[in-house]
């Protein structure tokens, strides 16, 4: 237990200490907007049905002189093939889902006031950051995830393009449990791998953009194994084309690939494929 604490003291003030960076220096850039999607082939793990989901998402990114900011919110609305908490005939509204992700970058290079540069790579960054989550079903996950670890930023034409490797602490909450203390649930540290990005380009006369991230997870313990998540989405610049305003409104499609969903694996709803309708107000 003290090795544990210490980790999630060690890890709690790198992540502070990082996401405290930014009130150094005023934003040098930023983009907001309000999202949607939208599928009908989401799963869920022990559901053999196929999900119907609305997702409203508010997403923030910024940088200033020695990194950047990502924020996002999901708000999820399952149809009632997901249940939530007390509807055992599955007559109601479907479960609802918050969930929470922020991520700083500390670009060492700029701090340190060196070139770190090599090969295809024009940066070395310190990401850390955090997920929170919550759902009112009868699980009712409370997932508490701190990361760290290092990032390469690429060099690209236009956008980016980043690989991270972070330490992962991770507790959750299963409230189908027959105890108090197996309830409440503290994962092994794990690994998480990801790749992120947001390329722009042109087909011809319309602006596109094709973003999106991976994560490939190892296993965490409570029998759980290794995880993978791929999030991406093809999008076109509808307001550059209607109302020669760029980066205001956009719309596209989109595509999950979950396989071990949560590290679980061999039962039903674990592995999503799920196309998706995008839009964007960027603002």
């Amino acid at each position: 237990m003290k090795q544990i604490s210490k980790r999630i003291f060690t890890v709690s003030a790198l992540a502070l200490a990082v996401s405290a960076a930014p009130q150094v220096s005023a934003a040098n850039w930023s983009d907001t907007y309000v999202g949607y999607r939208y599928g009908s082939d989401f799963t869920e793990p022990f559901n053999p049905n196929d999900v119907e989901k609305h997702i409203l998402q508010l997403t923030h990114a910024s940088g200033y002189d020695y990194g950047q900011n990502f924020f996002n919110l999901d708000l999820l609305q399952s149809d009632n093939m997901d249940q939530a908490n007390g509807d055992t005939r599955g007559e109601g509204d479907g479960a609802f889902e918050a969930y929470l992700t922020y991520r700083h970058q500390l670009h060492l290079g700029k701090v340190f006031d060196t070139d770190l540069s090599f090969g295809p790579v024009k940066e070395v960054a310190l990401t850390a950051g955090f997920d929170l989550n919550t759902k009112n079903t009868a699980v009712a996950p409370r997932k508490q995830l701190l990361l760290v670890g290092p990032t390469l930023k690429f060099a690209v034409p236009k956008g980016f393009l980043d690989f991270s490797v972070m330490y992962a602490h991770e507790r959750n909450h299963n409230g189908t449990k027959p105890t108090a203390e197996e309830r409440d649930i503290t994962y092994n540290d794990y690994t998480v791998y990801n790749v992120s990005w947001g390329l722009p380009f042109q087909a011809g006369p319309v602006p596109m953009k094709f973003q999106g991230f991976g994560n490939y997870n190892t296993a965490k313990g409570q029998g759980t194994t290794d995880e993978q998540l791929v999030r991406t989405s093809l999008m076109v610049d509808v307001g550059q084309l209607a109302f020669n305003k760029s980066n205001t409104v956009w719309a596209g499609v989109g595509y999950e690939y979950w396989n071990n969903k949560f590290g679980i694996t061999g039962k039903p709803g674990v592995d999503t494929h799920a196309p998706t309708f995008n839009l964007e107000w960027h603002f």
